[in-house]
């Protein structure tokens, strides 16, 4: 097992920041990629960013102001939110997956989210 803790999150104006930061405990040496999601209501969960060992991957919608970065030796992985929009306004929850995958039926364990609200 592996649990996932989450904290940063807030409410911020349009174009300000906000970094996101996830420490994982358990059985980490079993995960290969971190990364972040986020849901709105009514909405499913989508992808933002993740980190594996080899790379960093992005949506579309966050390449070029969203950073992810991973500190194996704290097992954390942090997300610098920079030019926020409204939009970007959701829960936003850490992730874990054994392997490489970015769709969140691979996902094997999740934090319990944090609440990013952007206002315009």
């Amino acid at each position: 097992q592996v649990q996932l803790v989450e904290s940063g999150g807030g409410l911020v104006q349009a174009g300000g920041s906000l970094r996101l930061s996830c420490v994982a405990s358990g059985r980490t040496r079993s995960t290969t990629l971190m990364g972040w999601f986020r849901q709105t209501p009514g909405r499913e969960r989508e992808f933002v960013a993740g980190i594996s060992g080899t790379g960093s991957y992005y949506a579309d919608s966050v390449e070029g102001r969203f950073t992810i970065s991973r500190d194996n030796t704290k097992n954390t992985v942090h997300l610098q939110m920079n030019s926020l929009k409204p939009e970007d306004t959701a829960v936003y929850f850490c992730s874990a997956t054994e392997g490489f995958s970015t769709e969140i039926k691979d996902v094997g364990y999740w934090g319990q989210g944090t609440q990013v609200t952007v206002s315009s």
